[in-house]
Order: structure tokens, then sequence, then C-alpha cells
């Protein structure tokens, strides 16, 4: 079971100009929100990466204020990994639980979460968080994922893994952004 003290949410690459051609983006751009506002009432550290800002502009504007104060990280590598300033910022939490949300599910998700692993981490892809250009490449990425030793789940499913109990004096901040 995951609990808020051992974990941290990485939202990959949910970018302006890639975003458009994303299958079900507006579904993902909502758990994603729902999601990075849970791990903000939960006290969860966020980590933000951005490929390629200059050419594929900043995060959606939509995730801008769940997201205020939460610096990106430009990466050109595929996998967040790859990025030397995303590892120290990922060290820095002191978490070996990531929970994982972006695009694309196929490319950049993937390589991020093999990337995890490799380095001892646990990853868990929120599958109602991701998305990549054609549900088919959603589903390859998500094979993939699981194949080679991530987890994937829901928001909705891991929000209340981390609450734990309706005991919880978060539990109806929770309720009102998982409603």
């Amino acid at each position: 079971m995951l609990h808020p003290h051992e974990v941290v949410v990485l939202v990959i690459d949910i970018q302006e100009k890639l975003a458009p051609h994303i299958a079900g983006i507006g579904d993902v751009i909502a758990r994603a929100g729902t999601l990075i506002a849970c791990a903000r009432v939960l006290q969860v550290p966020l980590l933000l990466t951005e490929q390629y800002p200059e050419g594929l502009g900043p995060t959606v504007k939509a995730l801008a204020g769940p997201l205020n104060g939460i610096p990106a990280i430009a990466k050109r590598t595929f996998g967040s990994c790859g990025e030397p300033a995303f590892l120290k910022a990922l060290e820095a939490t002191g978490r070996k639980n990531v929970l994982v949300a972006g695009i694309e599910t196929h490319v950049c998700v993937f390589q991020t979460v093999a990337g995890l692993l490799e380095r001892g981490y646990r990853a868990q892809v929120l599958a109602d968080a991701v998305s990549s250009r054609t549900a088919a490449d959603k589903a390859i990425g998500l094979e993939r994922i699981r194949a080679a030793g991530g987890a994937v789940s829901s928001v909705e499913s891991t929000v209340f893994e981390l609450l734990g109990t309706s005991d919880r004096p978060e539990f109806k901040q929770i309720l009102r952004h998982i409603k």
C-alpha cells in the first residue's frame, strides 16, 4: 500500500503544442489536475517535466494553476531519467515511489518508468492520466510498462489508497477534488 510520506508525483510533458494531438487529452488534463490537487492536500511532492519547451511550449494552462510554484524541468531526452536535473530533483525528495501522469504513454512515460525501475525506484502509472496520439500507442505503452515491472492504476484508486481512511482530516478536501 502507498503512503503519502513515501511517494512523489511526476507530471510528464503535458504541453501546449503537443496536447491537441493526444487522444482524450481533456480527460487526461482533468485527471492530472485531480492528482495534482490531491497531492497538494496530502503534502506529496510534485515534479514536472517539459520536453523541448522551446518547440513544444509550456505545460498546458489548465494545469498551470494547480502546479503553481512547481518549476518545470526542461529535457531533451525522452525518458526523464536521462536529464540530470530531474534525477537531482527526484533524489532530493528522498522518496522511492513515483506516481506518473503525462504524455506520451508509449514514449516519454514508458522510457521514464523504465529508467526509474533501473534505478531502484517503484513506479505506478495512472492510466486515466496518461495518453498518446492514438489509443493503440497508449495501450502498447501501458503493456510495456507492466512488462517492465511498473504498476498501473487510476487516479481515484491511488488517491484513496494514499488517504487510507475517511477518518483523516484531509478526507473532505479530497472528496471535493474527486467528485
